[in-house]
């Protein structure tokens, strides 16, 4: 979903990235990445990136994407896991890609050079957990298989906590709010956080 307007992007098993506006049944513009994509807008909402066939990253400017990428990063990670999501930290500086493999990685969104790469969560079934950034940008976030959720500093690539929210199974999503400390985080069931008033 755009952050400016009611515009959104998907990437689909047919190999196109699809521009919509919630307000028409039908969609705006496609391109076709010649692969399988996962996409998000940046944080001003006049870029997107498509991550494709978890090889390689491209950037498009919204106003002009008919025309093609304007840059494209080739990633040469080990494919022992497939990319199942991609996603701007707020201040635009990062990249965020998540997979169905136990890691996650973040990328440096000017340049595509890796900054972190996260492991150590349980994820052996190779599910697609789909982690998020803090709204701001200091910390990633992803659930587990069994139900908790991991977090690592952004600047010291270093795990600083795991959360047990108790879920009955592996947590898929986790969406944090975009002006509250507050996120939730979900398997079969929604969990709701909030901060510890005691500490803080």
């Amino acid at each position: 979903m755009s952050p400016v307007d009611d515009t959104f992007i998907s990437g689909s098993l047919d190999k196109t990235i699809r521009i919509w506006d919630l307000r028409s049944p039908n969609c705006r513009g496609l391109t076709n990445p010649l692969g399988k994509p996962v996409c998000s807008f940046d944080p001003d909402g006049l870029i997107f990136a498509a991550g494709v066939e978890s090889l390689a990253i491209t950037l498009y400017d919204l106003r002009a994407f008919d025309k093609g990428p304007f840059a494209s990063f080739e990633t040469r990670f080990n494919r022992a896991c497939d990319w199942t999501g991609l996603r701007f930290s707020n201040d635009g500086k990062q990249i965020l890609i998540s997979t169905n493999g136990g890691m996650i990685r973040i990328l440096n969104a000017f340049n595509g050079s890796v900054l972190h790469t996260f492991s150590g969560y349980n994820n052996s079934k190779g599910i697609p957990l789909e982690a998020c950034f803090t709204p701001d940008s200091q910390f990633v976030m992803i659930g587990s298989e069994d139900g908790r959720v991991h977090v690592w500093s952004t600047e010291s690539g270093m795990k600083v906590a795991v959360l047990d929210g108790k879920h009955p199974g592996p947590i898929n999503t986790l969406q944090f709010n975009p002006r509250y400390m507050t996120f939730a985080s979900a398997c079969t069931q929604m969990m709701f956080w909030l901060p510890c008033v005691d500490v803080l």
